[in-house]
């Protein structure tokens, strides 16, 4: 098997637009991978390696190392995993995209804090060099562009979101891993604690939370079906409260058989589309939890009409689509995907009950090009942690997971009580100010907000 080697050099042409950097042609029997600029800004890039395999067998796995020179690191990185030695940095395959067939190609991207590109690479353990050096000599640094605000809230920074390939993107195309919050369902919750605006801001300075989600119970007693007029209000709350603290927010339709409401669903989601639509912060939700139905017969035609509901007044904002068992089988709704832009699908996990054959049929949703959203976790069993019992090893697997492909999430849930998942102890004030009534899983998800 032939080594694979990293091309690092870049094109002036390729870096202005943006694109993948030229390289001159390699022996056809080579194995290369390149490296590419595909965003900057006035003091960082987000880069990006395309590995291919010239050869003429599979391989079945890579390693890809480089040093970045003084001042600059990466600050994030994807499909790949990372890790760290002083200024060197190595990449290797994750499960899915490590054999590669004579000819495929595989790519793995990064955030740069800085403008030093790779140096002193090695592939496999063997040199980077090889090609013909470009008859162009690279530049120093990425050209100069307007840089993305690090003050702000997140609205400010970041402005209307949108799907570019499996991830999220903002104003300036930077891809944006959204951390936050969910609600308790809001008609069991024991205290108003989403639909104050003191402890969404507290949130936002001290947990650095980026979004809050308001789980608007539909079917239970109490809940929208039986008092719609309570629960629209506590939803248009918490969304008010979000424009003004700058956040963004997921309005949830949290059901487990929506299916049997569709029409309700239809005219409240409409509704809100035409009225909140246009501002930037707005997240849809239009069904939690399906259970074990089919996705082509059932849960998709639903997705279908609430979706078409949204865009009429909303053409642009995201809309997170629930998948079948629980919200687990994104395999399943990747197979037959619902038509449109800007929509994502959910993926719901509990560390206690769900490992890595969870997170394989996410991989397999990625590889076949869906956008995930993790709108609900949680580090217990499944049943949100009646037992106490945390589960924080695998917990840590998700949350690395989450960070190495993109996948914003939102933590189960803002509320007192004995679950592992209530976020809150006893005698916590409405208000926030919450540093001494942390419960339960709560440490491990602020510690990985912030």
């Amino acid at each position: 098997m032939r080594t694979l080697r990293l091309v690092t050099t870049l094109a002036v042409a390729g870096l202005l637009a943006g694109g993948a950097a030229l390289v001159a042609a390699t022996p056809a029997s080579a194995a290369t991978a390149v490296f590419s600029v595909t965003n900057t800004w006035g003091n960082g890039y987000q880069g990006q390696v395309t590995v291919t395999n010239n050869t003429s067998a599979q391989i079945t796995s890579w390693r890809v190392e480089f040093d970045l020179p003084s001042g600059s690191s990466v600050s994030q990185s994807w499909n790949a995993q990372q890790t760290t030695s002083g200024s060197r940095y190595t990449f290797t395959n994750v499960s899915w995209n490590g054999t590669l067939a004579a000819g495929a190609s595989t790519s793995f991207g990064f955030l740069v804090n800085g403008t030093g590109t790779p140096l002193n690479c090695t592939v496999n353990g063997a040199s980077c060099a090889g090609g013909t050096p470009p008859t162009t000599p690279p530049p120093t640094t990425p050209p100069p562009t307007t840089p993305p605000p690090t003050t702000g809230t997140p609205v400010e920074r970041h402005g209307q979101l949108r799907v570019c390939g499996t991830t999220m993107c903002d104003k300036s195309g930077a891809r944006v891993q959204l951390r936050g919050i969910s609600s308790m369902w809001l008609n069991w919750e024991t205290a108003p604690y989403a639909e104050n605006l003191s402890a969404l801001r507290w949130m936002r300075d001290n947990w650095n939370l980026q979004v809050i989600r308001a789980a608007m119970g539909v079917e239970p007693a109490g809940a929208y079906l039986s008092d719609p007029n309570k629960a629209r209000t506590q939803v248009e709350t918490i969304i008010n409260n979000a424009v003004t603290a700058g956040v963004y927010v997921i309005v949830d339709w949290h059901a487990h058989e929506a299916q049997n409401n569709q029409s309700q669903a239809v005219a409240f989601f409409g509704d809100l589309a035409r009225r909140y639509g246009h501002l930037p912060n707005v997240i849809w939700e239009p069904y939690n939890e399906p259970l074990q139905v089919s996705w082509t017969n059932v849960i998709k035609p639903y997705h279908q009409a609430v979706v078409s509901a949204i865009r009429a007044a909303d053409p642009d904002n995201i809309v997170v689509l629930g998948t079948p068992t629980w919200s687990q089988d994104v395999d399943v709704a990747a197979a037959s995907p619902v038509s449109g832009t800007n929509l994502m699908y959910t993926l719901h996990f509990y560390s206690c009950t769900h490992g890595s054959a969870l997170r394989a049929k996410g991989d397999a949703a990625i590889r076949a090009g869906l956008a995930l959203f993790v709108t609900e976790w949680g580090a217990s069993n499944a049943d949100g942690g009646l037992d106490g019992r945390s589960c924080l090893p695998e917990a840590q697997s998700w949350i690395d997971w989450m960070k190495a492909n993109g996948i914003s999430w939102t933590a189960w849930k803002l509320d007192v009580g004995t679950d592992t998942t209530n976020l809150l102890s006893p005698g916590a004030p409405v208000t926030g100010g919450w540093n001494n009534y942390l419960h339960g899983h709560a440490p491990f998800v602020v510690a990985n907000m912030r």
